[in-house]
């Protein structure tokens, strides 16, 4: 490990990523999070994501290498305890650029949360969502009838919005997929790709009747009365791939999956 770089090891409670840890922990020099320049994470992708969330709580972000110890790992470099410096010297950078989600309850409360896959809003109960559409201060669909309908950046693209029939959109595209959830009325409207720079605001139109929750990745709020979402640049994240596993290849490839 070089002066300038300072790793830490960053990993999930499962038992294979921990006996992965302590075959690393014997062969490399790691630090505190707290004093180092870069994080390695042994994981899934959920952990991955987890961990991406826990930097932007404590306002302390490192670029990250993560290594697959889950099940898909489809932002995680392979796993392999050998050459692992030289992997991260050799490694390609991507930018990850969270949303940012700002929602109002009934009661009032508002409640920040950055997304780094896609902000979502959900149905409560068996009733339909009823929702007002709004983007950039204009009102593009005055009632969208659904089970939800969700807000992704590139890099969450492959995941939730791909299952609702969403687009994927390459990691350099600068864009955000607008994706409804089992929509009603509109029966035709599937969608929107939207420029990053888009402000796109929700506002409940039957709150009390017909409850609704947001969800920033993992995270829900109750009984939401409007949601905003926009994209939060001040807080990019750094995620590094081997040069053959590269995050943006991966997501080409997706278009291609049968």
């Amino acid at each position: 490990m070089t002066e300038e770089r300072r790793l830490a090891l960053i990993v999930s409670p499962t038992e294979a990523a921990q006996a992965a840890a302590d075959m690393l922990r014997d062969r490399y020099e790691w630090v505190p999070v707290e004093q180092a320049t870069l994080a390695v994470a042994l994981g899934g992708d959920g952990f991955l994501l987890q961990t991406l969330h826990t930097m932007l709580d404590r306002r302390r972000i490192l670029p990250v290498f993560g290594m697959n110890l889950g099940t898909v790992g489809f932002l995680m470099n392979e796993w392999s305890p050998d050459l692992l410096e030289n992997r991260i010297e050799r490694a390609r950078t991507f930018t990850v650029t969270p949303l940012s989600m700002e929602a109002v309850t009934v009661d009032g409360e508002t409640v920040s949360y950055p997304a780094i896959n896609e902000v979502s809003l959900l149905r409560e109960t068996r009733q339909t969502a009823r929702l007002e559409v709004t983007i950039d201060g204009r009102t593009v669909l005055p009632e969208l009838v659904c089970d939800g309908v969700l807000a992704a950046t590139p890099a969450g693209s492959t995941a939730y919005n791909l299952s609702a029939q969403g687009p994927i959109l390459p990691l350099e595209s600068a864009m955000i997929a607008l994706t409804p959830i089992s929509p009603f009325r509109p029966r035709r409207w599937r969608g929107a790709i939207l420029p990053e720079r888009t402000r796109i605001s929700f506002r409940v139109l039957d709150p009390v009747k017909r409850p609704v929750s947001a969800v920033a990745d993992q995270r829900e709020v109750r009984d939401v009365a409007t949601v905003s979402v926009a994209i939060d640049r001040a807080n990019s994240l750094s995620l590094l791939f081997d040069p053959e596993h590269a995050l943006d290849d991966r997501i080409t490839m997706e278009q291609f999956a049968v």
